[in-house]
């Protein structure tokens, strides 16, 4: 682990040629080949404590870039601002989603020192869009963190336009990890259970891992739900799948 990176804001080309705004981390380590992560953010929008994690996978050797997936609703907008006027419309489309990871992806492969492997993460929403970014796009490996909405459709009451995307699985293009919430409710453990059955039958490679006392948002520090346990031990199951599959 290197405490050496460059992190700014840039600007990339999204889906339909949209030129949308993105955070960018980079090691300055010296690695004359590396990995990279697409960040896709939480519900809660591009914050602070997302632009945290991606500078942590710089730290740890990966380029990492993070897509404001709210920048055309809300430019220049407060986080709050953004993804509330975001929900108010249903959510990021799914097309629009995975444009905007293709776009991401295309420019980590294109930096200095690219290994040409390019991994995906997501929390809350963001987990079911690793998964829909993996089932629909070459990527290299997938992180779900307790990503909803993939088994079973948005509860009545939640205004999001999500869909089921299960039926999709047989399109998984990598290796994925799941890291879930025992007391999560949004997904319970019979829909990950559910999702692992159904990637069990096509068999796809996957493990999931699901921590006791944790229910949704363990991971995020700035939050009454993190789990300190259950997040540390997420981190390192992050590197280990990452390191076999990205850092070759």
């Amino acid at each position: 682990m290197s405490e050496a990176l460059t992190a700014r804001t840039i600007t990339i080309t999204g889906h339909g040629g949209d030129q949308i705004e993105a955070y960018l981390a980079v090691p300055d380590d010296g690695a004359a080949s590396r990995g990279s992560v697409v960040v896709i953010h939480h519900m809660p929008g591009y914050d602070s404590s997302t632009k945290e994690i991606v500078r942590k996978f710089a730290a740890n050797g990966y380029a990492a870039l993070m897509p404001n997936l709210y920048y055309r609703e809300a430019p220049g907008a407060s986080p709050d601002d953004a993804a509330a006027t975001v929900r108010a419309n249903g959510g990021v489309p799914d097309d629009r989603l995975v444009g905007d990871v293709a776009g991401a992806a295309e420019q980590l492969r294109a930096l200095g020192g690219s290994n040409g492997k390019v991994g995906v993460i997501g929390y809350c929403s963001g987990g079911r869009q690793s998964f829909l970014a993996a089932c629909s796009l070459q990527l290299d490996a997938a992180v779900d963190c307790y990503g909803a909405f993939v088994v079973k459709p948005v509860p009545d009451g939640v205004p999001l336009a999500f869909k089921p995307i299960v039926g999709m699985a047989r399109d998984l293009s990598c290796p994925l990890l799941g890291l879930f919430g025992a007391d999560d409710k949004m997904p319970a453990p019979d829909e990950t259970a559910e999702l692992s059955a159904v990637l069990d039958g096509l068999g796809k490679q996957h493990e999931f891992h699901t921590y006791d006392g944790a229910g949704h948002a363990f991971f995020s520090v700035d939050r009454v739900a993190y789990r300190p346990e259950a997040a540390n031990d997420g981190w390192q199951k992050i590197w280990h799948f990452y390191g076999r599959y990205l850092a070759r």
